[in-house]
């Protein structure tokens, strides 16, 4: 009675931890690329952190810069921005396979955009609410590359990088 006990025990056990989805062992994943929008082409760097099995807490740094011409004259722009972001990854609840990560979410960011003196256009520094749904892809447990669309932040369009998770 006792084998029978700890082997049901150790299958129990074994079930939980082989069973988990791999992108639970990628607890933080590092996020470098540019971002597709009508004011030139961002750089950004984030980073996510799961909290759980299906949800992730992040945060991104981006800068662009980008020149426009308003009436005759042209005009440089700078716009730094920071956010944060909250995903729920599909993954689980779609049964999808483990190189692939789907995730949906909101975001919130505030970006800063400077302009030359002299400028008298409509464009001004702000906090933006946003949403995104996204897509990984991992070609190793090293590397992988990410897609992102969404709107009503800074990065009203989207995203294409590169994940690597820590």
């Amino acid at each position: 009675m006792k084998k029978i006990i700890i082997s049901l025990a150790l299958l129990v056990i074994a079930t939980f931890v082989f069973s988990q989805n791999s992108l639970n062992q990628r607890y933080t994943q590092l996020n470098l690329g540019v971002g597709l929008t009508g004011w030139g082409i961002p750089l950004y760097i984030g980073l996510d952190r799961f909290v759980s099995r299906d949800v992730s807490l992040g945060g991104e740094l981006s800068y662009r810069n980008y020149n426009e011409k308003w009436q005759t004259n042209y005009y440089n722009h700078n716009i730094i921005g920071i956010s944060g972001n909250l995903n729920y990854h599909l993954n689980s609840i779609l049964g999808m396979p483990s190189r692939w990560d789907l995730y949906i979410g909101p975001n919130v960011g505030f970006f800063v955009w400077t302009s030359p003196d002299g400028y008298a256009g409509n464009h001004s520094s702000g906090l933006g609410l946003g949403a995104q749904i996204g897509a990984r892809y991992y070609f190793t447990n090293k590397v992988g590359i990410n897609f992102e669309f969404g709107g009503g932040n800074a990065f009203a369009g989207g995203k294409l990088g590169l994940t690597f998770p820590l």
